[in-house]
């Protein structure tokens, strides 16, 4: 571990020489010790660039086949990161995500799919190869739940290429698929216990696109439709009414009204998603990244998980954005969810979050006696300009005096006693909170101070600084934030964009943060930082939990 955190340290050095030792840092990530392996995986991703992306996506993919259970959604992670950012061609995309898909599709975020199937729909070259190999991967891993609904999106908008073996390439296998087997895909999608709604109106739409794709079929697809009419989840009920109907009665435009969907343009879903996310970015103009369908994607594009919290203070998206299958599907899917296994898990893990965080849970004042001794009035709390040798001082000034300056709690220095918060003074002083150091990696700190102003609890001014640990100068710098739904967060501009080498210079930044739930519930913060170093772009992100509870 001491040797990878001294890797970590020279990248910002000699990126070359560490570069050298790149089988032994994948060797790491197989490790048994989950710190160096987490260490090992971060440095990894650092190492990747258009040259060596291809052996590493390799080796990383070979090793999360066999990797254990909760490391995969941490691997799975990177992977994909990797594949959208360093791809050097289409094709080479879509099979590395098929691959991750087929092997850990349970810990793949809606996001991926949602970037993947964009992609598919801009390679209309590769329309037949891309659902011919959905088709195969489902045959073998039809437990994997983003796996299955890339495939059934895809069967349903390019089924006729899969039964027809149109655009075979020369790097297939031959396969024969009847018009039958399609369907019982979808038909399998929608009976499996462990699909959710999405997955389910998915297949439903899948199934009426493909009633018209395949006439054959036309009477069975129906059949499969039509059991759904009775089913207790109002969403599928009214899809189930609604597709039974344009099957029956309104055959005549059943063609047109099921065409193919119009390629998918990113920018346009980009921005969409954009305006459904509760996230506060700084004025700073944003860099971008290259992504494999050639058009440019902003590195400070909201991010879908920047909260991550699965709670009911957590930002709630609007009906255009949230999960992008929503907008595929044009249909609301909130109301009646049915979490699958991997949802439910990731519940449960967010409320431990939770837990941890005390969201949502009542601060309860300590019962130690010396709360009682030290919990002070203002007016006999020592001033802030006494220095400990002037506390035994006959001449020192009476603590009661009216005209003295505001006083900062005793409590301070017994290192917080006390669980009250500071009373507010009338002399339009704000009390003292301590300074944290909020974040901190081997290439960037990140402290705050805090300021109330008068008469407000619920309002807090935070001035966030941001030092530069590496011998690097970094530019573009642009710093996020997103909060739980409870709070309000506002940022200025940032002192600059660019964070000298070595702390000789900082950036600084105001924050200004209501919590409309103050003194029940405490501060949680998300956090996301971009940079370039060297040229190469950098990316920071954790979450902020150590606020000070009196805030």
């Amino acid at each position: 571990y001491v040797a990878l955190n001294m890797l970590m340290k020279a990248m910002s050095v000699d990126t070359q020489a560490v570069q050298r030792h790149r089988a032994t840092i994948l060797e790491c990530v197989k490790d048994s010790d989950a710190s160096i392996r987490k260490r090992a995986l971060e440095l990894v991703y650092l190492l990747v660039n258009e040259t060596n992306v291809k052996p590493l996506t390799k080796e990383l993919i070979d090793y999360l086949e066999v990797s254990e259970l909760e490391f995969k959604g941490d691997l799975t992670a990177k992977i994909c990161s990797i594949v959208e950012k360093f791809s050097p061609e289409k094709i080479w995309y879509i099979d590395q995500m098929l691959k991750v898909l087929s092997e850990a599709g349970n810990f793949v975020k809606d996001d991926v799919c949602h970037a993947l199937i964009v992609l598919i729909s801009n390679a209309s070259d590769l329309h037949g190869y891309t659902v011919r190999a959905l088709y195969r991967a489902f045959q073998a891993s039809s437990e994997q739940e983003s796996l299955v609904r890339v495939a059934v999106w895809c069967i349903g908008e390019y089924g006729d290429l899969l039964v027809n073996n149109v655009g075979m390439l020369d790097i297939e296998d031959p396969i024969t698929v009847t018009e039958s087997d399609a369907v019982d895909v979808v038909e399998t999608a929608m009976k499996r216990d462990t699909s959710d709604l999405t997955t389910k109106a998915m297949a439903l739409i899948a199934l009426l696109k493909l009633s018209s794709r395949f006439p054959s079929c036309s009477e069975r697809i129906r059949e499969i439709i039509v059991q759904h009419k009775g089913n207790f989840v109002l969403e599928l009920q009214q899809r189930s009414i609604e597709f039974n109907s344009v099957l029956e009665k309104h055959k005549n435009i059943r063609s047109a009204l099921v065409e193919r969907m119009p390629v998918l343009d990113e920018a346009t879903f980009s921005g969409r998603k954009a305006g459904s996310m509760a996230l506060t970015v700084s004025a700073s103009p944003a860099s971008s990244l290259k992504v494999p369908n050639g058009t440019a994607k902003p590195l400070a594009a909201p991010l879908v998980d920047l909260l991550d919290l699965s709670s009911d203070d957590a930002p709630a998206p609007s009906s255009s954005g949230g999960d992008f299958l929503q907008d595929l599907l044009g249909v609301d899917l909130a109301p009646a969810s049915t979490p699958s296994s991997t949802s439910l898990a990731t519940k449960a893990g967010a409320d431990a979050l939770l837990d941890l965080l005390s969201i949502g849970s009542t601060p309860v004042p300590s019962s130690s006696p010396a709360v009682d001794i030290f919990s002070l009035t203002e007016d006999k709390k020592p001033p802030v300009t006494t220095t400990l040798d002037g506390l035994s001082s006959p001449s020192a000034p009476p603590p009661h005096a009216a005209s003295q300056p505001a006083a900062a709690p005793i409590l301070d220095l017994l290192d917080g006693l006390s669980s009250s918060p500071p009373a507010p003074v009338d002399n339009g002083t704000s009390p003292a909170y301590p300074s944290i150091v909020a974040f901190e990696s081997s290439y960037l700190r990140i402290n705050f101070s805090f300021t109330k102003p008068t008469g407000n609890l619920q309002a807090t001014e935070i001035q966030a600084t941001f030092t530069n640990l590496s011998q690097n100068v970094y530019t573009d710098f642009i710093f996020q934030a997103a909060v739980p739904k409870f709070l309000q967060l506002h940022l200025d501009p940032a002192s600059g964009n660019t964070l000298s080498a070595g702390g000789n210079e900082s950036i600084k930044q105001t924050l200004r943060i209501t919590n409309s739930q103050h003194g029940k519930k405490s501060l949680v913060m998300r956090i996301r930082i971009t940079y370039k170093m060297n040229g190469k772009d950098m990316l920071e992100e954790g979450q902020i939990n150590n606020f000070p509870r009196e805030l």
